[in-house]
């Protein structure tokens, strides 16, 4: 077969590329065509003839392919490639040629198929369907989950929120490190007698230099060992949890708190996170890091353990030796801290089977449950149908009848409300009830901490959807939100009555109001206590978590 070159000659490059055999490229003044002339003796296409194909039983045979001369381009004419093979008599690449090429490789007479191909064919075609099949139910459920991330785009803000709180325990994280590894050494009121006495035996006075006392000490300057001896390995050994105050005051309730707990000796520190504005934020201490015991119920005056943490558990807390709490806070006697959620990794990693396990207590504990477990039974058929009044209508009865302020009453007060508002409880449920809460022995029990015990409350995730409500209502944070400021805020376009017809935008709206009046003490404001306690009954009647959030988010927009 011979090469035949049109149009321009091409460059030595390309001719190189073409040519896998030749290394060497072409001299100068040599064009393709006549390279070609010379090598002209270059073997033949074979055709593929189709009729020398027979099935066979054996595959591993072939059959034998006669050589024969075939009319093959590579290229048409108009192609940017200037080769293209022809046969030694240079036919012409015409449509002809190219019928009469296909009537020779296709034929009609093709023998059929035996058994065994037959076979094949159909478990070809068998898992061909099957696979088909398969990639249809994947592309419908990737369809339905487009949808579904498309009907909820709060998704995108659940995943700013958790990047935004894990940078936010990263942070408070690294301030305790901070503080607790250098702050120690540079602040220890030592240095500055020590560090002055050396300095003034060895040098005079400058007078143009402050004292080292009312300059900024850095870490190479310190000439004195502390009683610490805290390294990052110890810390490290710990368990940080996050945290919330029980209280009856709206600012103090949504005050954001983390905590440490470390095992190397049993010590624990709380801090808060604080927010100012958009992008400033600031992290301090709010419980020193020290040894505590637990300030009430059947585990009071023994230490912390690393079993005392989780969700839900209380830490107790005697305000008179912390001198960093607010006042608000220091009014009471008792701090109660609830922990909100917890590092579960590193509570499985520390946790061993050396420790101490209180059976008595723990029994105890487990029976008081069963008391309270009682009572609650006995009463939800009865708040099921009007959770709301009752739970807004009992804390506005409570706060009437606690005269002084202190948030405790009488074992006839409770009584007298639970009369009042027709729940019935048996007397043998209320006098255990009321031995395990008056634990101090004095004859008043809180009535927050009594509503709880005997009517239930809703988990950890649930209110923390509530605080970010208030949160975002009470911007001041005053601990207190006016009704004004809550009708601009309410959005009530998405709720099921409104879009069904049935009520208006400002029915649903003037509705939620008016409750919400009923539960106040104040007409024209609405306190964090009040405001907990409307979603507390909302929330008795609602069993997925994810339905009680989307009511919250939808008119408040969190």
């Amino acid at each position: 077969m011979d090469l035949e070159v049109k149009g321009v000659a091409v460059s030595p490059r390309n001719q190189a590329q073409s040519f896998s055999g030749r290394k060497k490229p072409l001299q100068q003044g040599w064009t393709s065509k006549s390279w070609a002339m010379q090598d002209s003796c270059l073997p033949v296409v074979p055709r593929l003839d189709l009729r020398s194909l027979v099935d066979s039983d054996d595959e591993d045979e072939f059959s034998c392919i006669p050589l024969s001369t075939a009319h093959i381009y590579f290229d048409p004419p108009n192609s940017s490639s200037a080769f293209h093979w022809v046969t030694p008599c240079q036919i012409p690449y015409t449509q002809h040629h190219l019928k009469e090429l296909e009537e020779d490789i296709i034929p009609e007479n093709l023998p059929a198929p035996t058994g065994k191909y037959k076979l094949k064919y159909q478990q070809y075609e068998t898992e061909m369907k099957e696979g088909y099949k398969q990639y249809s139910q994947r592309n419908a459920e990737k369809t339905k989950s487009n949808i579904t991330h498309q009907h909820s785009p709060r998704n995108k803000t659940d995943d700013k929120e958790m990047v935004a709180a894990e940078k936010k325990k990263q942070t408070v994280a690294e301030q305790v490190m901070t503080d607790y590894l250098s702050r120690a050494v540079i602040s220890d009121p030592g240095q500055n007698l020590t560090t002055e006495k050396q300095g003034s035996a060895c040098r005079l006075p400058v007078s143009n230099i402050a004292p080292l006392r009312l300059r900024k000490r850095t870490l190479h300057e310190t000439k004195i060992r502390t009683h610490s001896t805290l390294t990052e390995y110890m810390l490290s050994n710990k368990v940080q949890f996050d945290g919330r105050i029980i209280s009856r005051n709206g600012r103090d309730a949504c005050r954001e708190l983390i905590g440490f707990f470390f095992t190397h000796d049993q010590s624990l520190t709380v801090y808060e996170y604080r927010r100012f504005g958009k992008n400033r934020t600031n992290v301090l201490p709010f419980i020193q890091k020290n040894i505590y015991s637990h300030q009430r119920g059947r585990r009071k005056g023994k230490q912390y353990q690393l079993g005392d943490f989780y969700v839900g558990a209380n830490l107790t807390f005697l305000n008179s030796g912390h001198v960093r709490l607010p006042e608000s806070i220091k009014e009471n006697t008792l701090l109660i801290l609830r922990i909100t959620n917890i590092d579960g990794i590193a509570l499985d990693s520390l946790r061993t089977d050396s420790m101490e396990h209180e059976d008595g207590i723990n029994r105890q504990e487990a029976n008081d449950r069963l008391v309270f477990k009682a009572i609650q039974d006995e009463l939800k058929e009865q708040l099921h149908k009007r959770g709301v009044r009752i739970f807004t209508g009992l804390g506005k009865y409570f706060r009437q009848l606690d005269k002084e302020g202190s948030g405790l009453l009488d074992k006839a007060d409770f009584k007298q409300a639970l009369n009042v508002f027709h729940l019935e409880v048996s007397e043998k449920n209320f006098e255990s009830s009321w031995l395990i809460l008056n634990d101090s022995g004095n004859g008043k029990v809180d009535y927050g901490e009594f509503k709880r015990a005997i009517i239930g409350e809703m988990n950890e995730y649930r209110k923390s959807f509530v605080r970010k409500a208030f949160m975002k209502l009470d911007f001041n944070k005053m601990g207190s939100v006016s009704i004004i400021d809550i009708r601009k805020c309410y959005c009530a376009k998405k709720h099921p009555q409104v879009i069904s017809g049935h009520f208006t935008e400002e029915q649903i709206k003037s509705s939620f109001l008016e409750t919400l009046k009923d539960a106040c003490n104040k007409s024209d404001e609405v306190s964090y206590d009040e405001f907990e306690d409307y979603y507390e009954g909302l929330s008795i009647g609602i069993v997925n978590d994810e339905d009680f959030v989307n009511i919250l988010r939808t008119p408040w927009g969190i």
